[in-house]
């Protein structure tokens, strides 16, 4: 979004006459680091607004200083003819009204009369959807301003006190609006009365660009992101090694999102798959290219590795006791203890006495690893990193053992490797500071691009 002159260019007007602009509904997300401001960092950590409202602590001086950095953004849309007094008007008044929300919410929580963790999640909820609504407000008013008839459909639900769940607010937002005459910027941020970040937190604007979707059952969903779903990190390998996906299907953008490079949240994927709903991953900088598309059905003609990624922020968590041999029920009562701490884990392997499973670095508290050796006799804890081979169609003698091989001949020991019988994900643990090299070694045995 803050690449607005190209976003407008490249994806709202190009190559489209007057009649075309519409029949189009556009899920927008905050501008660059406004969530950030409003809740935390998603990469350091550092506390926004929230935090101060978590921690008891005065948050009218930062949401001040907030409206003050939306103004400043407002001032670089100037040249495109954002009306800046109709912008910073809305965004004052909106800053305003949820200020008198989130004073109602410190007060309940100061009472100490109800749940804290609920009153905080709306908490939330009130700051997260300021920045969508900030960004679809400025983009339809620019749009407008250029004589096209946008609409802003607004699913923050500020002022309107219906209870309805995010499907039923959809619903009710859509009625009555003549598509074909339309271009519609809807918040990424929606209303309703399950929450919509209680479960999918920070990836919220992708779910609702889902259930969108399968309400209003388009030819094609399309995510504008600014770099391409390549066959490999660009960053990693080099812009000249690898090309774009082109097509796969939604059992490999799971398999992404598993290993960290998340085309999309896999809990927004289900909806379009189950319903039929093709989608489009496009670079916003290469408006004539056609991306990637992903299908329910797609497998690729020939044996290929379509995508070479992984992550280095894993750990492995090793857990031995010589009584597992022949014992049922060892696996069972290890995943109790990471259902207990709501860990999720990628990868896992097994032996006679021995079970390694593999979590998130982010996920992981020491709490697990006491219950674990409570049970146990020994749990061990080691930071790794993982290669990922995948594919739709890549079930061919020899890919594990040239693979390896490739890894082998630079060096890198193999800590544990694995797939499951359907083999569209070969996974290799190795040691977190041979990453940036693996991947570039597996990428040249297969040949990518």
């Amino acid at each position: 979004m803050s690449a607005l002159k190209e976003v407008i260019s490249n994806i709202i007007l190009y190559e489209r006459k007057n009649d075309e602009l519409y029949n189009r509904v556009f899920v927008v997300s905050a501008f660059a680091g406004v969530t950030d401001l409003l809740l935390e960092n998603k990469k350091t950590g550092k506390p926004g607004v929230y935090h101060r409202i978590a921690k008891y602590q005065d948050f009218h001086k930062p949401l001040k200083e907030l409206t003050a950095q939306l103004k400043t953004i407002n001032k670089r849309y100037a040249g495109l003819g954002l009306d800046l007094r109709k912008a910073d008007e809305f965004i004052e008044n909106h800053v305003a009204q949820a200020q008198n929300y989130l004073e109602d919410l410190a007060n309940i929580l100061a009472s100490g009369y109800v749940s804290k963790e609920n009153i905080l999640q709306a908490a939330r909820e009130i700051l997260a959807s300021i920045g969508e609504t900030h960004s679809a407000f400025n983009f339809t008013l620019i749009l407008q301003n250029m004589g096209i008839n946008a609409r802003l459909v607004d699913l923050s639900g500020f002022g309107d006190h219906h209870a309805y769940t995010i499907d039923q607010r959809i619903k009710s937002a859509f009625a009555g609006i003549d598509l074909e005459k339309t271009i519609c910027i809807v918040t990424g941020y929606a209303k309703g009365t399950e929450g919509i970040m209680r479960e999918f937190d920070r990836g919220y604007s992708e779910v609702t660009f889902s259930k969108i979707a399968t309400y209003l059952k388009p030819q094609e969903a399309v995510i504008h992101k600014e770099y391409h779903l390549s066959t490999a990190d660009p960053s990693l390998v080099g812009p000249e090694n690898c090309v774009p996906v082109g097509f796969t299907n939604y059992d490999i953008a799971d398999q992404l999102a598993d290993a960290g490079m998340e085309a999309i949240h896999p809990k927004a994927s289900k909806p379009l798959e189950i319903n039929g709903i093709n989608l489009r991953i496009k670079n916003t900088f290469q408006p004539a290219h056609p991306g990637t598309l992903i299908t329910r059905e797609f497998v690729c003609e020939h044996k290929r590795v379509e995508v070479i990624t992984g992550t280095d922020k894993l750990l492995v968590i090793d857990v031995y006791d010589p009584l597992m041999v022949g014992s049922v029920g060892s696996d069972l009562r290890i995943m109790e203890i990471f259902y207990k701490h709501h860990i999720s884990y990628t990868f896992k392997t097994t032996s006679a006495n021995s079970i390694s499973t593999v979590i998130w670095e982010r996920d992981f508290n020491k709490k697990l690893v006491s219950d674990l050796e409570d049970l146990f006799e020994k749990v061990s804890v080691e930071k790794v990193a993982m290669v990922c081979l995948l594919g739709s169609n890549m079930d061919q003698p020899g890919l594990l053992a040239k693979s390896a091989f490739a890894l082998t001949e630079r060096g890198i020991n193999i800590k544990s490797a694995g797939f499951a019988l359907r083999k569209v994900n070969i996974q290799f643990l190795i040691a977190r500071e041979e990453f940036k090299e693996a991947i570039i070694a597996v990428n040249k045995a297969m040949g990518q691009p």
